[in-house]
C-alpha cells in the first residue's frame, strides 16, 4: 500500500492534525519527518537559494529527508481564504518549487476560496486518487475535522486560561511553523518556560476574532495569518506583560507587519529574527534582559 510522507514544517502546523486522522481513518500509512535538526536544515540549505526564508529552507530539508522513504509526499498550495485573506507567496509557490527541485510523486490540493477550491474538496480528491470509496472518504474527512476542532477548542481554552496567570505573561507573536519548529522557536519557548514565564501563543486564540481585531492595528493588511497574529495583541493586550515577535529571516510579510505593529504598541516587546547562522547564546542574553525589564529588575 502507498505510504504518504508528511513534512513536519510550514503547512503541517496548520493541517497536520487533520492529515493524520484523515489518512489513519482511510487505513493509509504515512510517515512524518522528524523535528527539524541540523541535518534537515543543511539538506534544505543545499537545495534552496538565499532569498528563501529559513522556514521555507527547512521545509525543503524535510522534503529531502522524506524523498526516498515514501511513495508520495503531501504538498498543498494555499492561495487565499477569500478577499483580504491571502496566504504568504511561499504557500502559493511551495508545490512548484518542490516539483522543480525534486523527482518525487506529489499529492496536492489547493485552497483558493475565491475559485471555490477548499480543503474538503482537496482531501476528497486525494482520497479518490488513492482508490478509496466516496463513503470512506466522507467519514474520514468528517472524523478528521471533528477531532481537529476538539484539539483546537482545548488549546484555545488553555491559552485563554493562561491570561489569568500570576506569572510574568509573554505573548509570542509568530507563525506556528516558526514558534514550534525545533530550530527556530522551540528553544525560546523552553527558555521562557524554564525561567518561570507564562507563554501565551498568538495562534491559539479564536482566529476569526483575532483576524477582525487586527483592523485596529492595520486596516489595509491582507495576509490572513499575519492578521490573526497581530490581532492576538489587541485581544490579550490588557492581560500580558510583554510581547516577543519571532520570525525567520528574510520573511517579507513579517518584516513589514512586525515593524508596523511595533511602532504602534506601547507594551514592552522585542523582535527576534532567526536565520541559519543564529546562535541561541545571543538570543538567551536578550531574553534574560527582557525578563528582567518586565519583572522590574532593570529600569529603562
Amino acid at each position: 500500500m502507498d505510504k504518504i510522507g508528511l513534512p513536519r514544517s510550514l503547512f503541517y502546523y496548520y493541517h497536520g492534525d487533520i492529515w493524520k486522522t484523515f489518512f489513519s481513518k482511510l487505513n493509509i500509512p504515512y510517515i512524518i519527518s522528524p523535528n527539524t535538526n541540523k541535518e534537515i536544515m543543511d539538506r534544505g540549505l543545499k537545495v534552496s537559494n538565499d532569498e528563501m526564508c529559513l522556514a521555507l529552507k527547512n521545509y525543503l530539508g524535510h522534503i529531502d529527508y522524506l524523498k526516498d522513504k515514501c511513495d508520495y509526499i503531501l504538498i498543498p498550495r494555499i492561495c487565499n481564504y477569500k478577499v483580504n485573506n491571502q496566504a504568504c507567496t511561499n504557500f502559493w509557490a511551495a508545490y512548484d518549487i518542490v516539483n522543480n527541485l525534486f523527482d518525487i510523486n506529489i499529492l496536492n490540493y489547493n485552497i483558493d476560496l475565491e475559485k471555490g477550491e477548499s480543503l474538503k474538496k482537496g482531501l476528497y480528491k486525494i482520497g479518490r486518487k488513492l482508490n478509496k470509496k466516496p463513503l470512506e472518504i466522507r467519514k474520514a474527512y468528517k472524523k478528521a475535522i471533528y477531532e481537529y476542532n476538539l484539539i483546537k477548542k482545548k488549546n484555545t481554552q488553555i491559552n485563554l486560561n493562561k491570561l489569568n496567570s500570576k506569572k510574568t505573561k509573554i505573548l509570542i507573536v509568530s507563525h506556528p511553523y516558526n514558534t514550534y519548529d525545533s530550530i527556530i522557536g522551540s528553544d525560546i519557548i523552553k527558555y521562557l518556560t524554564n525561567e518561570g514565564a507564562e507563554v501565551i501563543y498568538s495562534d491559539k486564540f479564536d482566529a476569526e476574532k483575532t483576524n477582525k481585531l487586527s483592523g485596529k492595528l492595520s486596516k489595509n493588511l491582507y495576509f490572513k495569518y499575519s492578521k490573526e497574529s497581530i490581532g492576538s495583541i489587541i485581544y490579550a493586550m490588557d492581560k500580558i506583560d510583554g510581547i516577543i515577535f519571532i520570525s525567520s529571516f528574510p520573511c517579507a510579510p513579517d518584516s513589514l507587519v512586525n515593524e508596523l505593529v511595533m511602532r504602534k504598541i506601547k507594551k514592552p516587546h522585542i523582535n527576534i529574527i532567526i536565520d541559519n547562522n543564529s546562535s541561541f547564546t545571543g538570543i538567551e542574553t536578550r531574553l534574560e534582559s527582557f525578563l528582567d525589564v518586565l519583572r522590574g529588575n532593570i529600569h529603562v
